[in-house]
Order: structure tokens, then sequence, then C-alpha cells
């Protein structure tokens, strides 16, 4: 296990889209271990394979304690709706109001290829619902309307960290249940 760097904004493995898990391996098991370890050390409530350079369908959370992980995961998400503040990893120092599907069910693998089911609401659910989109090259900002995104970039181009790069918008592939455009 190690902790490993984190990729910021601008960065282009964030906006590609992840690769289907097909071997659950040695290798697998030790980037559920590195994705664990590098979300707890951060700290954050989510990781996904992406935001350490790996384009593989695999997240961790760790929400209320509870440290989980989900490889190749499908969403069924609810038509009730939560807002409230998210943040990213990839995006240090920026917090803001996003919509999301108040509960979800996840289906997918674990790291050795068993079939888990999970589901869950408010925060767990915002944090599956948050590593899948970096999964498919989607941010948290993509969903924002287009004044909070504008004031978001506003952030995001006045922080230290930002690179010289223009940043890109995609739209999201799925139903974004008039949570996205």
């Amino acid at each position: 296990m190690s902790i490993r760097p984190i990729r910021l904004f601008g960065d282009p493995v964030l906006r590609t889209p992840a690769a289907p898990v097909v071997d659950f391996d040695k290798e697998l098991h030790r980037l559920v271990a590195d994705l664990a370890e590098t979300m707890l050390d951060a700290p954050g409530a989510g990781l996904a394979a992406p935001q350490i350079g790996v384009g593989l369908r695999v997240f961790t959370w760790n929400i209320e304690g509870e440290i989980g992980h989900l490889v190749n995961p499908e969403l069924s998400l609810s038509e009730e709706i939560q807002d409230g503040a998210e943040g990213c990893l990839s995006i240090p120092g920026l917090s803001i109001d996003c919509k999301r599907a108040l509960t979800v069910v996840a289906h997918g693998f674990n790291m050795f290829g068993d079939p888990v089911k999970v589901e869950g609401s408010e925060l767990l659910s915002r944090a599956i619902q948050h590593e899948t989109d970096h999964l498919d090259g989607i941010l948290f900002i993509d969903r924002l309307d287009r004044e909070a995104r504008k004031a978001a970039m506003k952030t995001i181009r006045e922080s230290e960290w930002f690179g010289s790069d223009g940043p890109v918008v995609k739209l999201s592939p799925h139903a974004t249940n008039g949570l996205g455009f």
C-alpha cells in the first residue's frame, strides 16, 4: 500500500472515461488498497482510480467511518433530489452546492470479483454518484447550473494550484434526472 499523488483539475486523465476492470488480481487488490490509503490521508469521502492516474472503473469511499470500494459500478438513482455542499480532492478548496439523487442502488463487484450491491442515501449516495462520475470523465462542476459553474471556475482559476491549461466541460453520457445539462 502506498499514498499516491492526486491528479488535479486540468489533468486529461480526469476527463477520460475509465475502462472496465477485467482482471481481479493482486494488482487490483493493490490499487484498491492504494486508493483507500490515499483517500484517508487526504482526507476525503471518496476517491476514484482516475484521480490517481489509473484509468480503471474502481473507487473507494469513507462515509461515517465505513470504508468501502466498488468495481465496475452501475447505478440506479431515485427521482427524489438532495442539494448540498460537494467538493473534490481533484479540485482543492472548492465546496459548492450540487444537486444529486437522494438515494442510489449501486451494483458492481468487490476486488475479488464477487458481485455486490450497495444501497445508500444522502452522503453515501452523493459519494457513490460523485465517484462514478469520475469513472465517466465527469466532474461535479459539470453538474452545476451556469451561474454556479461560472463562480466555481472563477475560484479554480484564482487558486494557486491551477495550471495554465483551460478547463473542459463535458456533458454526462447518462440520464441526469434533471441534475445536469
